[in-house]
């Protein structure tokens, strides 16, 4: 067996332990002692090491001043991180910790806050210090998260498996601003074609609605569909119902069915129903299936971050 397997946890592998200031414990790493205690370990302020090879108890520092033993092949003193494994580790004075993936792949990006992919380099949608939350998805702090991050188009940073997992459900909105996450040029080829072979009652040929698309922000007025309504700038059917504009024909505002002096009340109810669906309900069994191909054949232009390949943003060394 590979003597550095012998030492360390299974989230590292290295050759002294960390003294908690907070409770005088000794825990290989911060996270042990996180998922141990009722307490976060703020690793900055460990002032002392246990050697793994001669027990003997010192200052942080690289090397045990008794046995020699080198705690890891990478250590950052700021961070008081030790790793025997090579994961191209570096520190990064922006974030104020460690990332890995290797400081040539990345940049920091002082808007957003975060090191990003130089692929991204005046290629994305900065918003301010968009690290510095928690995943929309698991609640996980995203800074500080030792799981990979994937950007969307939006801009709104998700972990990568929980991005990877939204879409396996059908779900391929981003939690936050409800954009389209990648490029669903397909998916929407597909329920037009669903629409297509699907006419709508006779007493609905002339119903129009108000739509608004979260995808470009634009709003179109088009006839209703129970598959979805398309948005008339894009062509997507990541769309909501709106108010009804001004000056609208009531024939064309009024559902079949209903008397005008109950418009208002049905349509409203009407809206309520369609929202409570992403864009109308449109074509889910459809949209699921090609979802779930696009996940199988997912060639996101940013691998997850720790693969660094794209647009991605590099996950903490911690």
């Amino acid at each position: 067996m590979d003597k550095v397997e012998k030492y360390g946890c299974e989230h590292y592998k290295r050759k002294c332990a960390l003294i908690a200031p907070c409770c005088n414990k000794t825990y290989t790493c911060r996270v042990c002692h996180d998922d141990k205690e009722n307490h976060e370990l703020t690793r900055k302020k460990v002032m002392q090491v246990h050697c793994l090879t001669c027990k003997r108890v010192q200052q942080v520092q690289g090397s045990c001043e008794e046995c020699g033993t080198k705690f890891g092949n990478y250590f950052c003193e700021i961070c008081r991180l030790y790793d025997d494994e090579d994961k191209q580790q570096f520190h990064c004075d922006g974030c104020g910790l460690c990332r890995v993936g290797g400081r040539e792949n990345f940049y920091h990006c002082d808007v957003c806050d975060v090191c990003l992919s130089i692929s991204m380099k005046d290629n994305h949608k900065c918003i301010e210090k968009s690290s510095h939350s928690n995943c929309p998805v698991c609640l996980e702090d995203l800074h500080t998260s030792r799981i990979a991050a994937h950007i969307p188009p939006c801009g709104h940073l998700i972990h990568y498996k929980c991005f990877k997992d939204m879409l396996k459900t059908g779900n391929y909105a981003c939690p936050i601003c409800g954009q389209s996450m990648l490029d669903m040029k397909e998916v929407w080829q597909n329920v037009d074609e669903e629409v297509s072979q699907c006419p709508m009652p006779e007493e609905y040929q002339n119903y129009y609605v108000q739509i608004l698309c979260k995808d470009c922000h634009e709003e179109s007025r088009v006839l209703f569909h129970v598959l979805g309504l398309k948005c008339q700038q894009c062509g997507s059917y990541n769309t909501c119902r709106t108010q009804e504009p001004e000056g609208a024909e009531e024939s064309e505002c009024t559902p079949p069915g209903v008397n005008a002096s109950t418009t208002q009340g049905t349509t409203e109810t009407s809206n309520d129903q369609t929202e409570s669906n992403p864009s109308t309900s449109s074509n889910n069994a459809a949209r699921g299936s090609n979802l779930t191909e696009l996940v199988n054949d997912l060639e996101i232009s940013g691998a997850h971050a720790g693969n660094f390949t794209g647009s991605s943003a590099s996950n903490t060394s911690k």
